[in-house]
């Protein structure tokens, strides 16, 4: 049996024992494994301190072991390095940045079951990788918020550009048009696209799923993250100056139409604060993550800072019990 901390406020750890080399470690994982899928199915997020990672290589083996199914990346939100091998960096976003609690992928109609993160460099100061789990959050939140969204689910408007944000051609992965509109058309998004060229899509899509394998609901979704008022107010209004109100790179609603008011949003990202754990990098650390039953962020940092990402093992929304089916945004 393995022994697990559990200090308030950080995410499930234990220590592996010293191996020789990666390989001998990955003996390990694979004898341990069901043991570890049950931590990670009660938890949410679990810590692995001590494994021999040191670069992205010794990433791909360890994430071989722990999620062998690869996921694609599709829909590309932000920018990321890519290592090589069906690793990546977390994201190339500047340090001083803070990234707000989100299951990637969310927005998409099949997304990661599982991410594994990896410390190759820690940073000086800051940079935790914080994880909140969303069964706790959905307890947390509000009733009228949680019956809006069980009843209406989520959408996602995304105006595409080449000055802020991503552009469509890196978020789809191709120049041509018709390919975006394919991909649009097969996945339930509508899209328009704009006198300058650009590219404007939305999507409904369900914001409390239940986890495939343990059958808990939980409060899945970008609906804080990517809103208007989850912005700087400086930031914000500065946007709209620029770009109008319906010009945002990102914005969010409930599927019913009506948009979300500050103390909406306020109420979410409170909900997202009270559940939320994080552990200082350690060079080696590898922290693995159910997607759906936990949401990640970052937090800002000093410092050289690398850590790797990789996702797996794909989950089909609709095997997870969705609240209301995905679909195009209604007229």
């Amino acid at each position: 049996m393995l022994t697990w901390d559990l200090t308030p406020g950080r995410p499930a750890l234990t220590r592996v024992p010293r191996t020789a080399d990666i390989g001998e470690a990955c003996d390990w994982l694979r004898e341990n494994e069901t043991e570890l899928t049950a931590a990670l199915h009660r938890h949410g997020t679990i810590f692995l301190r001590g494994l021999p990672v040191a670069g992205t290589e010794d990433v791909a083996a360890v994430r071989d072991v722990l999620i062998p199914e690869p996921t694609p990346y599709r829909e590309k939100a932000t920018p990321r390095s890519d290592f090589g091998n069906g690793v990546f960096s977390s994201t190339d976003l500047p340090p001083a940045q803070s990234i707000r609690m989100h299951n990637e992928n969310s927005y998409t109609l099949t997304f990661p079951g599982r991410l594994l993160f990896a410390c190759l460099i820690a940073p000086e100061e800051g940079g935790a990788t914080p994880t909140a789990d969303c069964r706790r959050v959905l307890a947390g939140l509000p009733d009228h918020l949680v019956d809006r969204m069980r009843s209406s689910g989520w959408t996602l408007t995304r105006t595409y550009s080449d000055y802020i944000s991503l552009d469509w051609r890196t978020a789809f992965n191709t120049g041509e048009r018709s390919e975006v509109e394919d991909y649009c058309r097969e996945n339930g998004i509508s899209w328009e696209w704009q006198p300058d060229g650009n590219l404007r899509t939305s999507q409904l899509r369900p914001g409390t799923i239940s986890h495939p394998g343990t059958g808990e609901e939980v409060w899945f979704n970008h609906l804080a993250f990517w809103n208007e008022w989850s912005l700087d107010p400086d930031i914000r209004e500065a946007m709209i100056d620029e770009f109008g109100p319906d010009g945002f790179p990102f914005n969010t609603g409930f599927g019913d139409g009506k948009p979300l008011g500050r103390e909406d949003v306020e109420a979410l990202n409170e909900a997202y604060r009270a559940a939320t754990v994080r552990e200082t990098w350690q060079v080696g650390d590898v922290m693995l993550v159910d997607n759906v039953l936990c949401a990640h962020g970052r937090d800002p940092f000093r410092g050289d800072r690398r850590i790797a990402v990789a996702m797996g093992r794909p989950v089909d929304v609709l095997d997870c019990r969705p609240s209301v089916l995905p679909t195009v945004v209604p007229a």
